[in-house]
């Protein structure tokens, strides 16, 4: 039977509440065989992670530890060269059975922004994507992606056929939590208690990061 199996990338730096909360709600509502939590080397897109590719993944494996359906694949991290989202899926496919669903799950604004991403015309030829919408967004995506989206989305998730090649939205209501408002608060002293998990909080108070260099 082809597995269903949910793709999140990002620098996770560090991880938090937010994306396990979004990858866990989208795992469970549409009943993933299992959904892995991808963290990036060199994100082409965004700036340089703050700490080293070994402690933010350090940090995804304890976030996730007690939640069966949340998984770590490293396999962008052992690259040590950009971390093309095509490339990941070229990799995952020649792993998998060739029905296997593979969803890759893009936040509003990363899913406006795929026209700048490497060879990203190609990507619904590996994957589904799924796109996590939320009510306050108000990036207007541009009109190769509206005319994208009109070709190729299906009402829902569980609407998706085949192993790849389709869009769906997911409405989400995030909780208001950031990476970059993490660090900022601990590079100024303050907690970061309840915005990632405590297994989380604690490696990063034994290791020191995000502190603020004095």
């Amino acid at each position: 039977m082809a597995k269903r199996i949910g793709l999140l990338g990002g620098t996770f730096d560090p991880v938090h509440i937010g994306h396990l909360r979004s990858a866990l709600e989208v795992a469970e509502a549409y009943k993933l065989d299992e959904l892995r939590l991808i963290p990036s080397a060199q994100p082409p897109h965004r700036e340089t992670p703050m700490v080293s590719a070994e402690q933010r993944l350090a940090m995804v494996q304890l976030a996730v530890a007690k939640v069966p359906v949340l998984t770590v694949d490293d396999r962008e991290l052992k690259r040590n060269k950009p971390s093309w989202t095509i490339d990941t899926l070229l990799s995952l496919r020649a792993e998998l059975a060739t029905d296997d669903q593979l969803l890759l799950l893009l936040g509003w604004d990363a899913f406006c922004g795929l026209p700048s991403w490497h060879q990203w015309q190609s990507l619904l030829t590996h994957c589904h994507i799924v796109v996590l919408q939320r009510p306050d967004a108000d990036t207007e995506a541009p009109q190769v992606l509206k005319d994208l989206v009109a070709a190729k989305s299906v009402a829902n998730v569980n609407a998706l056929q085949g192993a790849s090649g389709q869009i769906a939205f997911v409405w989400q209501t995030p909780l208001a939590i950031s990476a970059t408002q993490i660090r900022q608060r601990l590079a100024a002293g303050q907690s970061a208690q309840f915005l990632v998990p405590d297994a989380v909080l604690d490696y990063i108070d034994t290791h020191r990061l995000y502190r603020a260099v004095t």
